[in-house]
């Protein structure tokens, strides 16, 4: 017979390793009795009309090398806790009192939130309204404060590198100059990591505004050196001189800022000012799918049991974190009072100076 009863959800962007905290969540809540649902589409499935289903030891047999999410996921709709760039949004009263109903009603003593930022602010609304909630940090950016690394980062950095390491055969043959823009919203993780391991020769981050002027500077440098071919990386997130982000029209969208269009606009540029043939391509949504790696597989194992642990220490309001090669926790208040950056005179950055990589500063 079951002692308790718990609840887990994944909620935000799809990202490589979420299956392997869910299976983590319910063979660690197994070992201790306790009976585990799922709600399905995030925190929607709190929400008439109810959807969950129950999930045991057999419902997560091998879903740890799936991407994606058994139980779906969604970054729309009526629990949307960021808008704008950054911006935090109050949830309705009325929406928090329907879903404490629901967790009621269902019996559930704790509920185990996956997510990224806007999830997690989601977490810490309901918390603070008396819902136990657990947090763990979920997003193929990196930038959530509190934690070294999330799992779906490097499942995400491999496709960077598998696409470069593609796109510079291509770039090569035609002694092209190719743009090639990433995912990573507000902070330049994944460009930077990506950029390094895959060859880039410039990294344009938001972290760094970057000079237009200067970027054409370096490609004809290269071209008159007798390096015809150019890699280039740009997050979504890029900061142009003056400040300002490229964003997509994105007409009733709710929730933050549609981040996208700087890597047309710096190869738009590019070829524009200096006669070099230039492609971009967007890898967009190929960076959130796919089979996770062996990292995001041990991460996202390690989260979900230690979610577990969390609930049976009466820890709620807490989010799962990793420092130091060891998992930890901290409140979710301190994991989402700001982002995680880039620091612009970091080792990382310094290192790709020192071999040659421009932030077109």
């Amino acid at each position: 017979m079951v002692s308790k009863r718990i609840a887990v959800l994944t909620s935000g962007g799809d990202c490589p390793g979420l299956n392997a905290v869910i299976r983590g969540v319910v063979h660690a809540a197994a070992h201790h009795d306790w009976e585990v649902i799922g709600f399905t589409d995030g925190y929607e499935g709190m929400l008439s009309p109810v959807r969950y289903r129950i999930l045991d030891t057999g419902a997560t047999d091998g879903i740890m090398q799936l991407g994606g999410t058994i139980l779906g996921t969604t970054n729309k709709g009526r629990f949307v806790a960021k808008i704008g760039h950054g911006n935090k949004a109050e949830l309705d009263p009325a929406i928090i009192s329907e879903a404490r109903e629901t967790i009621e009603g269902l019996g559930i003593e704790a509920v185990v939130c996956i997510g990224g930022d806007g999830s997690l602010s989601t977490a810490q609304q309901l918390f603070e309204n008396g819902i136990k909630t657990i947090g763990v940090p979920k997003t193929i950016d990196n930038d959530i404060q509190a934690t070294s690394m999330t799992f779906g980062f490097d499942s995400a950095i491999s496709c960077v590198v598998d696409s470069m390491d593609k796109l510079y055969t291509t770039a090569r043959s035609h002694k092209r100059c190719m743009v090639v823009e990433v995912m990573g919203r507000y902070a330049g993780w994944i460009a930077l990591h990506g950029g390094l391991a895959g060859g880039a020769d410039i990294i344009l981050l938001p972290e760094i505004p970057f000079d237009i002027d200067k970027v054409c500077d370096v490609v004809q440098k290269r071209d008159a050196n007798g390096y015809f071919t150019t890699m280039i990386v740009v997050a979504e997130g890029a900061k142009k001189s003056d400040g300002s982000y490229a964003t997509k029209d994105a007409q009733g969208r709710k929730g933050e800022a549609a981040l996208g269009g700087i890597g047309d606009y710096v190869a738009g540029t590019i070829a524009e000012k200096t006669g070099k043939e230039t492609r971009c391509t967007v890898l967009g949504h190929l960076q959130r799918g796919g089979a996770p790696t062996a990292l995001d597989r041990i991460l996202g194992s390690s989260f979900g049991v230690a979610a577990v642990e969390l609930i049976a220490k009466g820890k709620f309001g807490h989010m799962v974190s990793y420092r130091n090669d060891e998992i930890t926790d901290v409140p979710i208040i301190e994991a989402v009072s700001h982002l995680r950056n880039v620091k612009p005179d970091s080792q990382l950055v310094k290192t790709c100076r020192n071999i040659g990589i421009s932030f077109g500063d």
